[in-house]
């Protein structure tokens, strides 16, 4: 059984529940969702959600038919195997201090983001790039004394 990380994207009537039925079929099958990201498409009636998950080939194509028998479900595609960018978004708020703010601005340079408010000795970043650099990222600045954060699931299209 080869376990690998999954990107599944659905198209869904905009209505309430539908996300909860969604996650619902996930969940039903014991199986998590390490990511979930869904917004309005350019039709309003119409959500885009993207759900990436761990699982073989067998699970991954039991979740699609169930997620294809969901009455408000339009589309299912498995986007894994199509070698897409995919990307997520991290907001951070740490202290920016003497020599702390030196070492963030390394690190933020490093992934290309930026700072986008700064207050009295805090500062807001962001940075954007693969899942992998991200992880990355926030380790780093782990160590310099993270205050929150939020973090996107993976995007692509």
């Amino acid at each position: 059984m080869d376990i690998k990380e999954s990107v599944i994207s659905i198209l869904a009537s905009n209505k309430p529940d539908v996300l909860a039925r969604i996650a619902g079929t996930f969940s039903g099958r014991g199986f998590n969702i390490d990511s979930i990201t869904a917004n309005v498409t350019r039709d309003p009636r119409i959500t885009k959600i993207l759900i990436t998950t761990h699982g073989d080939q067998d699970t991954i194509i039991k979740i699609e038919k169930q997620l294809n028998r969901l009455v408000d479900v339009h589309q299912v595609a498995d986007l894994t195997s199509l070698d897409l960018p995919l990307r997520e978004m991290l907001m951070i708020r740490m202290p920016m201090k003497g020599e702390n703010q030196d070492k963030i601005m390394e690190i933020v340079d490093r992934y290309k983001g930026e700072v986008i408010e700064t207050g009295a000795g805090y500062g807001v970043l962001e940075l954007t790039g693969s899942k992998e650099d991200m992880d990355n990222a926030l380790a780093a600045l782990e160590l310099l004394g993270i205050d929150d954060f939020a973090r996107t699931g993976s995007i692509t299209l």
